[in-house]
């Protein structure tokens, strides 16, 4: 019987490493990013809402869908008789018949951010994005109006959806992000929204998304503050018990035959 002295963890066969590396490595870095009730409690809620909305658009009478839409639209006039329940209300309808790409837009942008600055903070940037975009859109239709560039009708199109919290939440991470990653979602952001430019050519949505993402992005200073409050993990590819200090390791005693 011998007894010999090695580096904690690294006993077993040497296929045991890579099994434990894998492990940790890159099945936890996906695991750790698909959203869960626990890490994307706001995420998930707010799709729950537009999920059964949009089911009860789908299924409801045509006619009844559309008044409630109207009700709830943040098109002028709603603006100027009941703020608070069109800028509420016009953010839990989809423009559109089909979720899916809401659920997408959400995995991608919203459940992200939460899990940085957690379920609080995301709300705030998903709201300001939300608010701003409709106040500054729908004023620059009242202006017009008021100066005859536009009908009067514009003041009763039909205003919903949740674009303008998306492009929100997606600035606000790019400036959680590196250089290289920030720069890159910055510009996929800006290729949509001029991309839905020159494809629709809508006023609110012209003026709308641009202010949204630029929301996003003013809120980096804030969310920065506290995206470095969060325990740190261990890297990529390597068990937790590897990344202690050597010294921690000295002294491990392993028995084996000889």
């Amino acid at each position: 019987m011998t007894e010999r002295q090695v580096p904690a963890g690294c006993g077993g066969p040497p296929y045991g490493m890579l099994r434990a590396g894998l492990r940790t490595g890159a099945v936890d870095w996906i695991l750790a990013r698909v959203p869960t009730l626990r890490r994307n409690p706001f995420a998930l809620g707010y799709l729950a809402v537009v999920g059964a909305t949009t089911t009860f658009a789908g299924l409801a009478d045509p006619e009844l869908v559309l008044r409630l839409q109207e009700a709830s639209s943040s098109d002028g006039h709603n603006l100027l008789q009941h703020p608070l329940r069109a800028l509420l209300f016009s953010g839990f309808w989809v423009a559109g018949p089909v979720w899916m790409p809401y659920l997408w837009a959400f995995a991608f942008t919203v459940a992200p951010l939460e899990r940085r600055v957690g379920p609080g903070r995301a709300a705030v940037v998903f709201a300001a994005g939300h608010v701003a975009a409709t106040l500054l859109s729908q004023g620059v239709v009242v202006v017009g109006v008021e100066t005859g560039r536009l009908e009067p009708a514009a003041m009763d199109h039909l205003d919903i959806g949740v674009s303008y919290g998306v492009l929100a939440s997606l600035g606000a991470l790019a400036g959680l992000l590196r250089p290289a990653g920030r720069a890159a979602v910055l510009a996929l952001a800006v290729a949509l929204i001029a991309d839905q430019i020159a494809a629709d050519r809508d006023l609110v949505t012209g003026v709308g998304h641009p202010v949204a993402l630029l929301a996003g992005v003013a809120l980096w200073r804030w969310l920065r503050r506290w995206d470095g409050h969060r325990p740190r993990r261990a890297r990529f590819g390597v068990p937790a018990e590897l990344s202690r200090p050597a010294s921690a390791a000295r002294g491990a005693v392993v028995s084996g035959r000889s």
